[in-house]
């Protein structure tokens, strides 16, 4: 079956054997670096997308749930590291390779970091999801490996590892300190990726740190037009705003870090962007949002990666 991915095919992975066996957990430097990034693999099954009127901390837009299929993909341990993000901004002082078409902002003039961190470890921050989807962009020409950022279904699927309970670990939020980063325990910044306990398939900082941009448009309804079996459901962008971003932040309260909880992206992020309206879609003045990045488990011809990405960033 041929894939295209200007569908909502583009993110079923349709795969034989071999590519099946050689579905593992795997290690990537990025080119003419010594910065390395781990993608987990996570396996296709099913998952019960929003949450029950019942649960604590419900919200309207976490409804209907209803029961979707996801196919297998690979996504990132941690969230993108200011390490890994920067060198999508210094390309210039990279002599290989030298990708065509691949922009970037000048380098902002105001800290969006506040003094919280940037290398060693730190989450890249303060972008809009346009950044984060050109850094995808810019990482497929450097290392020939196509990524994106995830659905919604796919950040809830992973994020939630088989668990149906408000966070992945259960339903006390007294323990969400040993997972999470958020309001009670934070200090009021942000932190280096990895330093909680993982979820069950092995991905750190799903919940707090820093929330993530997903590829998803927000629509308060979107659940409403879902029918049960569904495979990789997908809220197609055709606007800027408002985007869908997922997971809590470091100033959060508890049930903002449920596994279900959505937010809007808001035009309001833009307030203090130096470069508005010569670079209007790329920082944002959110030192609380960043992103983390998937890959499908099959791979799309360079033609079709292409026109995803005229796609989305037009």
């Amino acid at each position: 079956m041929k894939k295209t991915l200007l569908t909502l095919s583009l993110f079923t992975a349709v795969f034989g054997i071999s590519e099946a066996q050689n579905f593992q957990s795997y290690e990537q430097t990025i080119p003419n670096t010594t910065v390395k990034f781990k993608m987990v693999a996570i396996p296709a099954g099913e998952l019960s997308l929003g949450s029950s009127e019942s649960e604590l901390g419900h919200e309207s837009d976490e409804s209907p749930q209803v029961k979707v299929k996801l196919s297998a993909f690979w996504m990132g341990a941690t969230e993108v590291t200011y390490d890994e993000y920067q060198l999508f901004f210094e390309e210039e002082r990279d002599p290989e390779p030298k990708p065509d078409a691949i922009t970037r902002p000048s380098p902002p003039y105001i800290d969006f970091t506040l003094g919280m961190g940037k290398v060693g470890g730190f989450p890249a921050n303060s972008m809009q999801q346009y950044a984060a989807l050109m850094y995808c962009k810019w990482l497929y020409h450097k290392t020939g490996i196509f990524y994106r950022l995830p659905t919604e279904a796919e950040w809830e699927y992973a994020c939630r590892a088989g668990s149906k309970t408000r966070f992945f670990f259960g339903e006390n939020e007294k323990d969400l300190a040993q997972y999470a980063w958020y309001g009670a325990n934070a200090e009021g910044h942000y932190h280096r990726v990895g330093e909680k306990k993982p979820n069950p398939w092995g991905l750190y900082d799903m919940l707090g740190n820093v929330a993530e941009w997903t590829m998803d448009q927000y629509d308060e309804g979107f659940y409403q037009k879902l029918s049960a079996g569904q495979e990789n459901p997908y809220s197609e962008k055709l606007k800027r705003y408002p985007s869908t971003v997922r997971g809590g932040n470091y100033k959060d309260e508890a049930k903002e870090l449920r596994s279900a909880n959505r937010l809007k992206s808001d035009p309001i992020w833009n307030r203090r962007d130096p470069q508005v309206p010569k670079s209007k879609w790329w920082n944002a003045d959110a030192p609380f949002v960043g992103f983390r990045i998937v890959q499908p488990l099959q791979q799309p011809s360079a033609e079709e990666v292409e026109a995803f990405f005229a796609k989305v960033l037009k």
